[in-house]
């Protein structure tokens, strides 16, 4: 599922990161700590793979 917005692809970014071992995760907060949490690697590279061009900057209910 590709993300919605700008600020939920970031977010899945760097979930996404923290779920590699590539930052850590208590550098995580809000919206990228939640994804953390509750979504899959797959899913998140999933998220963050989404093209940025044309996504709105955010959308309401963006977690």
């Amino acid at each position: 599922m590709p993300a919605k917005s700008k600020a939920q692809q970031k977010a899945a970014g760097a979930a996404l990161s923290a779920k590699r071992g590539d930052t850590k995760v208590s550098d995580l907060q809000g919206a990228s700590k939640q994804m953390y949490d509750s979504m899959s690697e797959d899913e998140l590279e999933d998220y963050a793979s989404t093209d940025r061009e044309g996504l709105p900057d955010k959308v309401d209910g963006d977690d």
